[in-house]
């Protein structure tokens, strides 16, 4: 039987060549808030915001506050091709945006793709939207870099550079939101927040971005005994977290979108029970970064030269 083409070729081509790579950095793991007073900072202070350095490219999920310091050391680094990837509209995942350094530096191309809305509005109404009076004096017309807005749906398949697959799922929260999981050179890296669990039952779409994953980020709000409270709130917990990293044989469980009512001491709690139930939980903190290596190229097997008597 004949071998079919090897999807991860191109990727591990460019990796060879020294374009690949698969980074994940944490900028802002917070959720509603910011953290606020000194109880509040061993796991950062801010909001939303992860990066994915995938393939020589630069991809951002959610612009909370985290996303301020990533644009200064943008700018910093000259880096001139981003892409942002909404996973929906509340204030937590967007505040930072107005504040992006690079959306001001003649030059640079960012892209900003969302697919959450429900309401048919574009990428570039709801920009519109969020800096507008009397909300903010100044409004997108401001930015000098060349911005790209793209609206997809819930199920996409986003190819944002070569060999990179984002695929997207619909979330279960008030509004719409959207789950992303990233593919290259045969790693997985996934996003899923803010989603919330039916009690005894699996959610199969965000199963899948959960799926052999080598690092999941799952929004972790509450804890199971806090759910019934927050019944329709749109997140989930961390119990639920771990169901679905067992079942779906994910490697590492950042516990994300951590609730502003909890202080550090709370968080470490968390932590230590998550990884009593799951080694590979953590405590999602800024700062934090995986290094995902390439899987190896298959070695071809060697084949003996017929011998013609």
């Amino acid at each position: 039987m004949r071998a079919g083409p090897d999807p991860h070729a191109e990727a591990r081509s460019m990796a060879a060549a020294g374009v690949g790579g698969f980074e994940v950095v944490v900028w802002g793991a917070r959720g509603t808030l910011p953290g606020c007073g000194p109880n509040q900072v061993a796991f950062g202070t801010e909001t939303c915001c992860v990066e994915m350095r995938v393939g020589g490219r630069r991809l951002i999920f959610d612009a909370g506050t985290g996303i301020v310091t990533l644009g200064r050391e943008m700018a910093a680094e000259e880096v001139r091709d981003i892409d942002i990837f909404f996973s929906h509209a509340h204030y937590d995942h967007i505040m930072g945006l107005p504040f992006f350094v690079p959306f001001y530096k003649p030059g640079t191309r960012v892209s900003v793709s969302l697919g959450h809305m429900l309401d048919g509005r574009l990428a570039g109404e709801l920009v519109a939207d969020l800096m507008r009076a009397p909300f903010l004096p100044i409004g997108p017309k401001i930015f000098q870099a060349e911005i790209e807005y793209m609206t997809f749906k819930p199920g996409d398949v986003l190819e944002p550079g070569p060999g990179i697959a984002v695929k997207t799922a619909r979330l279960n929260h008030p509004n719409g939101a959207v789950g992303f999981r990233v593919e290259y050179g045969g790693r997985a890296a996934a996003y899923v927040t803010d989603t919330e669990h039916v009690p005894g039952q699996t959610d199969k779409a965000v199963l899948s971005l959960f799926r052999n994953a080598d690092v999941v980020f799952y929004d972790t709000s509450y804890t199971e005994a806090e759910m019934a409270k927050f019944k329709g709130f749109g997140h989930s917990s961390w119990e639920e977290g771990v169901r679905l990293a067992k079942a779906a044989n994910t490697k590492r469980l950042v516990l994300f979108h951590h609730s502003h009512m909890r202080d550090d001491d709370a968080l470490a709690a968390i932590e230590r029970e998550a990884k009593a139930a799951f080694a590979g939980a953590v405590v999602g903190r800024t700062g934090m970064r995986f290094a995902l290596e390439p899987v190896p190229e298959p070695a071809r097997p060697r084949r003996e030269a017929e011998r013609v008597r």
